[in-house]
């Protein structure tokens, strides 16, 4: 059986690790790869990845790239904002390539991009293939677990999660992201002017569970982001930071059904957290009380939930799809031509 052909759209960081990853995997061709950034264009992707040369051209020009190669997957990593992956996405759609993206916003768009959402998925089956976003957060710990978890229950009151992270942890891009190192007052201007945004995908994450759970929300609130501030001078392989600054930041979404809270979501991601863990409380008959820890590292978890789904992608039906519609996500090891070789 040949290997699945995968086009990457986009090589930042995130699609950057996702693409070593492929590398490294069998029953997998990297076939093309399409980035914006002037320094990545015209260069060999095994330059860019710090591998051995792969004989792929990074291109900024996605008809020409489209046209010139065959792929059954494009695996998409250029924004979080689906109105901005729209047309990035519609292009792979045209030419009936599948496609596993990690826009946070595509993990569940219907409550937030309805329109979006109807049109992506009608054009979807029209060309017969199927679109998927994924991730690690939103994708999987506030969302699909949460589901998953909720089998066990007869009745459930509430639903509660939090996701508590040491960013000291993670890569620099991340840490300026939650405005480390930044005074108290530098984060307060980053945040009016839409420069620091906190978590996407709160609310989608909110959204995907009552969707499982037939509950109709008569709202989601996502709460205004909050800073972190450092107790004492910490610092990472690349910020020091000083006590009374800016360590990183807080965020908390409700979903309200007949004027009761019932689905909280926090995400906690900061330098120097004593403690790291996923935690999910379910309130009710029987009370289910999960954690994990330490957390889950959010850039392994991201390119393991995508690259996993692939196989999962290949065999699904055409539309828009969410991870509550695929079957239970497992890990795809070895030769992914034996996770694939039955699809039609």
């Amino acid at each position: 059986m040949r290997k699945t052909r995968v086009i990457l759209f986009g090589v930042g960081a995130v699609g950057t690790l996702i693409a070593k990853f492929l590398t490294e995997k069998e029953g997998i061709e990297i076939v093309g790869a399409i980035d914006v950034a002037k320094d990545k264009i015209g260069k060999d992707l095994g330059e860019v990845l710090g591998v051995k040369r792969l004989g792929i051209k990074i291109s900024n020009n996605v008809d020409e790239i489209l046209s010139k190669v065959k792929a059954d997957v494009a695996i998409h990593a250029t924004t979080s904002y689906l109105k901005d992956a729209y047309p990035q996405i519609v292009s792979l759609i045209k030419r009936s390539i599948k496609v596993v993206s990690t826009c946070e916003e595509l993990s569940y768009p219907y409550h937030t991009e309805p329109k979006i959402a109807r049109e992506l998925d009608a054009l979807a089956k029209k060309y017969n293939t199927t679109v998927l976003g994924t991730g690690i957060n939103p994708g999987f710990l506030m969302d699909t677990l949460v589901i998953t978890l909720t089998a066990v229950c007869q009745k459930i009151e509430k639903i509660e999660a939090i996701r508590v992270m040491d960013a000291a942890k993670r890569r620099l891009p991340f840490q300026k992201k939650i405005g480390a190192g930044l005074t108290v007052e530098e984060f307060k201007q980053r945040i009016e002017s839409k420069q620091i945004t906190g978590h996407v995908g709160l609310e989608q994450s909110i959204a995907m569970i009552a969707d499982a759970l037939a509950w109709k929300l008569s709202k989601i609130v996502t709460e205004p982001v909050e800073p972190v501030i450092a107790k004492k001078p910490v610092k990472s392989q690349f910020i020091e930071i000083k006590a009374g600054d800016v360590a990183g930041l807080k965020q908390k979404a409700k979903g309200i059904m007949e004027n009761k809270e019932v689905i909280t979501l926090e995400f906690h991601a900061y330098l120097g957290a004593e403690e790291e863990y996923d935690a999910i409380t379910i309130r009710g008959v029987p009370e289910v009380r999960q954690r994990i820890q330490p957390c889950i590292h959010g850039d392994i978890g991201t390119v393991a939930m995508v690259v996993n789904a692939i196989p999962k992608v290949i065999k699904a039906r055409p539309g828009l799809l969410t991870m509550k519609d695929l079957p239970v996500p497992s890990a795809a090891l070895g030769d992914l031509r034996k996770y694939v070789r039955d699809a039609s």
